[in-house]
């Protein structure tokens, strides 16, 4: 056998092992397609550019960048729509449930457990009836994605203003159930939504047939509004523009460059201004942007974040324990997620699992203030505004109530800030525990819910923990405070979910205000990716390959430089030559799902090589393409005449790519046989 053979025979055998079942992580699904993310070349695009010259290239430039400008502004405005409103509906319910416990507490504690009950399962039944029986393209945070539509993959729904409309509403009732679960994920989302409705928006009484926001009815330029969309989101919900920006490149954006990155940088600073401009109102200190509350996680302290250099070794320490209970969260996720896939598919079971799910997060909650009644503080002015005493003396409360009895990013900030001897080692340790657990299970939910907040507070607990444990080693060193473990192993915990490692840290430098803090993050976040990436991939990438989602990594994987493209390519190839009958085209349409078609000419066809030559290439043709020429009953070509026609055949394909337009049966008996 020679060498060649041999080789071709190894590289088939790897290529055969990727064949899975659906719910595994090498599985890929047929049913996707791609964009097209390449400029379609044609006589009408360079008739265009000839005939409106540049001026008109000008005007495009221009509306890109207010583009950008508006994507900013409506994603940030978005993001304080549903701040306030988690913000009230959550402090209506906890003050229900704090009235009800203070006045029930002994022989009529399951009254108190009743209401908190149905203020969880209320609320997440609204939540999963929008996403289960209105919008399914809502469930889980939209990350993955928004990651697969910027890396090319057509992905069906992802960007349509009704799964927006779903999403942030659904957001809104899971944050004020309790769940544990994020908004930061869902606002990604968002953000990407509102830059690609922006891109096909259609204005009633404008004619865009002769605005140049028409030249942006096309896939490559509705891409680079989805990614300043989603940067935004995360500016939007952190108050991070640069992190966002970083995000945007570091996970999603495969296709930029130097203008792109100042476009999109530009959405996530008119976000971040748009938002702490409206929080700084709402919170009564209008027009103070540089007011400490306005920060994600508030103004860290330098007697915080002082650190010394012989505390670099425990930083790096903690990021490895933040990789192995990220790939430790991810492999458990895995699991639930291909049992949802093979089990949960009937709409009412997955109805009732989000209830299901909602009694657990309750019954948690209840029962770990209930029995973990020694655990007291007297209240200071720090103390949160619905602390219960439950058990305790008077002028005391409960410790577990204090992470209960708020919003996850409040509760998250006061283990940022709360000074020593705030909390014992115990409610931490049943508290991570339960949230952790809270946290596999909901992500994945029929919600919609992301993982950014859930993942910072277990790691916050977790991370406080082992500063109690260091500052009880030494206690009369100043440099022992547990409030800096609890940020580094939120980041660490993150870190090991998600393996976001640049951007990730200069979020965290950016939602606590302090840039001394940058090598410890990075330290960190570097280890617990190299860690986590030694047992399994990220969160996002696990869900998206278990999707079967055809996403290629950025590197191919090691031993693959042997494998041929005929390896690969199915087998025959579908193609057209350049006159086809309408019927044999309409019947293609129907039944191959390709997004594009080879034009060939049959006259060169040869079986030289593995496969028999079709024909000799002359040109692709798209299937949107195919379906706006059938639609408008163009068989023959006709060059346009004169400007006017030329823009009616421009705007032929640019209002059917807003319209979104789909063939599900084109009947060649009523599409005629004139000419366009």
């Amino acid at each position: 056998m020679n060498p060649s053979s041999s080789a071709s025979t190894s590289s088939s055998s790897r290529l055969r092992t990727v064949r899975a079942k659906s719910g595994s992580l090498s599985f890929i699904s047929s049913k996707y397609e791609s964009l097209d993310y390449d400029t379609c070349e044609n006589k009408l695009l360079v008739d265009e550019e000839r005939t409106r010259g540049y001026p008109y290239v000008i005007q495009t430039d221009v509306a890109r960048w207010f583009l950008f400008f508006l994507i900013g502004l409506f994603t940030a405005a978005i993001g304080v729509f549903v701040d306030i409103a988690i913000a009230h509906i959550a402090d209506i319910k906890y003050s229900i449930l704090k009235h009800s416990m203070d006045q029930c507490i002994k022989d009529c504690f399951y009254k108190t457990y009743l209401i908190w009950l149905g203020l969880v399962m209320g609320p997440v039944l609204v939540a999963s009836v929008l996403v289960v029986y209105i919008e399914p393209a809502a469930t889980g945070s939209g990350v993955p994605a928004v990651i697969s539509y910027l890396n090319g993959v057509k992905m069906p729904h992802v960007v349509e203003f009704r799964v927006m409309v779903t999403r942030v509403m659904s957001t809104i009732a899971t944050c004020v159930a309790g769940l544990a679960g994020g908004k930061e994920g869902p606002m990604i989302h968002t953000g990407a939504i509102v830059g690609g409705s922006l891109a096909t928006l259609r204005l009633p009484g404008i004619n865009c047939a002769d605005s140049v926001f028409h030249f942006f009815r096309e896939d490559h330029e509705k891409r680079d509004f989805v990614a300043g969309g989603s940067a935004a989101g995360v500016a939007a919900a952190f108050g991070a523009p640069v992190g966002g920006v970083l995000l945007s490149l570091e996970e999603g954006t495969s296709f930029w460059s130097l203008s792109l990155i100042w476009k999109i940088f530009l959405s996530s600073m008119v976000a971040t201004f748009t938002l702490n401009l409206s929080l700084s109102a709402f919170e009564g200190h209008p027009g103070q942007l540089t007011h400490p509350g306005l920060l994600f996680f508030g103004k860290l302290n330098d007697t915080i974040t002082n650190y010394e250099v012989f505390e670099l070794p425990i930083f790096i320490g903690m990021g490895a324990i933040g990789g192995v209970l990220g790939a430790v969260f991810v492999a458990i996720n895995m699991r639930i997620a291909t049992f949802r896939m093979k089990y949960v598919k009937k709409q009412w079971i997955k109805l009732c699992e989000a209830l299901l799910v909602a009694f657990m997060t309750a019954t948690a909650g209840a029962t770990s203030i209930y029995f973990l009644d020694d655990y007291c503080h007297s209240h200071t002015e720090d103390t949160i505004k619905f602390a219960v005493k439950v058990f305790c003396p008077d002028n005391h409360y409960n410790e577990l109530s204090s992470f209960w009895f708020q919003r996850a990013e409040d509760t998250l900030r006061s283990l940022f800030h709360d000074p020593k001897g705030s909390y014992n080692v115990v409610p931490l340790i049943v508290f991570f525990v339960l949230y952790f657990m809270m946290s596999v299970v909901t992500t994945g939910l029929s919600v919609s819910a992301g993982v950014f907040v859930p993942a910072l507070l277990s790691g916050a607990a977790w991370g406080r923990l082992i500063g109690i444990g260091i500052q009880n080693c030494f206690p009369d060193s100043a440099w022992a405070e547990p409030a800096k473990y609890a940020v580094i192993g939120a980041a660490a915990h993150l870190g090991g979910i998600s393996r976001i490692s640049i951007s990730l840290t200069v979020m965290m430098i950016e939602a606590t205000g302090n840039i001394t803090f940058g090598l410890p993050l990075m330290l960190t976040l570097i280890t617990t990716k190299w860690v986590g990436d030694l047992f399994t991939e990220g969160v996002y990438e696990m869900q998206i390959y278990l999707l079967g989602v055809p996403l290629l990594p950025s590197a191919p994987p090691p031993l693959s430089a042997d494998i041929k493209a005929t390896e690969v390519m199915s087998a025959p190839a579908v193609v057209f030559p350049a006159k086809v009958r309408v019927g044999r085209l309409i019947d293609i349409l129907e039944n191959v799902p390709h997004n594009g078609f080879p034009i060939v000419d049959s006259a060169h066809t040869s079986s030289q090589g593995v496969l028999k030559s079709v024909g000799r290439l002359k040109g692709l043709i798209l299937r949107s393409q195919l379906i706006v020429l059938l639609r408008n009953k163009c068989f023959n070509e006709t060059p346009p005449t004169s400007s006017d026609e030329l823009r009616r055949k421009l705007r032929m394909f640019r209002d059917a790519y807003a319209n979104n337009q789909h063939v599900e049966v084109l009947d060649s008996t009523v599409l005629g046989l004139s000419a366009c």
